[in-house]
């Protein structure tokens, strides 16, 4: 059985691969399709994201879809950056440029008044049409100042709790054992091995 998640990123393809080793499915990556499909991610939340990019590549390839979307949350800034995480700072997409513009939001804010988190939202659809949901959540804080150089994204400025390093500072394995992604793909795993048989 073939699985399509809905990535071009590789460390993702691998870690969906890892969790599906064994199950005798083969995991592609949208670099394996013949014809490149866009989907403007252009919803509200990250589920309906998720969802528009699952039904889009579903419709177009006949496959078996998983599809994600996920940001940073930060409460104090009414959850944004949110589905605009990615472009935070602008339509440039810079890592560095969304972080400062995140700093500089919670400047003078201390202790629970950083507190955030990342979550991740996954739609599957089977080959047969059947949708399934799932989310993980990755609580933390956002750190007064950048530091690590792993990672991507807001890893240098966020730190999950009961820890004192940002995620820039964990291994990738490290990270990956705890990541929101994981949480999410934990969470659908067993809801979707039914539909992959």
């Amino acid at each position: 059985m073939e699985l399509l998640f809905a990535t071009a990123n590789a460390g993702k393809l691998r870690e969906v691969a890892a969790l599906l080793e064994g199950e005798g499915v083969k995991v592609l990556g949208l670099g394996d399709l013949e014809e490149p499909i866009e989907v403007v991610e252009d919803g509200n939340t990250f589920i309906a994201n998720a969802r528009k990019k699952a039904s889009t590549l579903h419709a177009a390839s006949g496959l078996a879809v998983l599809a994600d979307d996920s940001g940073l949350c930060v409460e104090a800034l009414g959850g944004a950056p949110g589905v605009h995480s990615a472009r935070y700072a602008g339509p440039e997409k810079s890592d560095a440029a969304n972080m400062e513009k995140l700093l500089k939001a919670l400047s003078g804010q201390k202790g629970k008044a950083r507190a955030a988190h990342f979550l991740c939202s996954m739609v599957f659809i089977s080959k047969e049409g059947v949708e399934v949901e799932a989310e993980g959540i990755l609580n933390g804080e956002i750190a007064l100042a950048h530091s690590g150089d792993g990672g991507f994204g807001y890893d240098p400025i966020f730190i999950p709790e009961g820890e004192r390093r940002t995620l820039a500072e964990h291994t990738m394995d490290e990270k990956n054992k705890i990541s929101h992604r994981k949480r999410a793909l934990s969470a659908i795993l067993p809801l979707i091995l039914p539909h992959l048989k």
